[in-house]
């Protein structure tokens, strides 16, 4: 892989740039995040990690940036703010997955890899979901319910679209985290419970009719009431 490594701490940019390189992988390193963003628009990456904390700009800019430039390319942000607050406002923003300071470098291996072969999976080739009055144009990512425009951030978007897709399926909270983010979290957190929450607001609250409900115990399922 090649892999963009946005670190402004020289001994960690060295550790992940050197276990890298052992492993085979291409590291280019970047110790602010304004050259980092410029690396992006003008260099081709399998990969971006990502430090929160940077000399300039902070890493949740950075990540708000890149998503603007290019969608797909998986990010991984290190952060030494492991709070729940602080993970959600970096999977809004983009990321795909984060990694705690400090961090194993096989651990962080592992989450690289998984990563890439989960945007190297064939993209499957429908424009249009459909349930009850929701509509999701996946080609131009807007949606509809009613016919009335919904603005929905990237992961509500991609948490929306996995419940479309599932349609009268419970699904449990470990299944959202790995399809929808492609991770494992802390089987304690309730990450999922905050991006349900919020998607309901937008698709739920407006209306009359619920279509997300919670199956206590064991996760949620897009269906309609009985």
């Amino acid at each position: 892989m090649k892999i963009l490594l946005i670190e402004d701490e020289p001994e960690v940019a060295s550790l992940i740039e050197r276990s890298l390189n052992e492993y085979g992988h291409i590291v280019h390193t970047i110790s602010n995040g304004r050259e980092g963003i410029a690396n992006v628009q003008k260099g081709a990456f399998d990969i971006i990690i990502l430090d929160v904390m940077l000399p300039d700009i902070t890493g949740w800019k950075v990540c708000k940036e890149i998503r603007s430039i290019n969608q797909r390319i998986p990010i991984l942000m290190l952060t030494a703010l492991n709070s729940l607050e602080n993970i959600v406002q970096g999977l809004e923003l983009g990321a795909d997955d984060y990694l705690a300071k400090p961090f194993r470098i096989k651990e962080l291996v592992a989450r690289l890899q998984a990563l890439h072969r989960r945007n190297d999976l064939p993209t499957i080739h429908e424009d249009i979901l459909e349930y009850e009055d929701i509509l999701v144009n996946l080609e131009e990512q807007t949606v509809k319910r009613a016919g009335n425009p919904i603005k929905l951030t990237t992961k509500e978007f991609f948490l929306l679209v996995y419940f479309m897709r599932n349609p009268r399926r419970v699904l449990s909270r470990n299944s959202i985290l790995e399809n929808v983010w492609g991770i494992n979290f802390d089987p304690e957190t309730n990450v999922v419970d905050v991006f349900v929450n919020y998607l309901r607001n937008k698709i739920d609250k407006p209306y009359q009719e619920k279509l997300i409900h919670t199956v206590f115990g064991i996760g949620y399922v897009l269906k309609k009431e009985a």
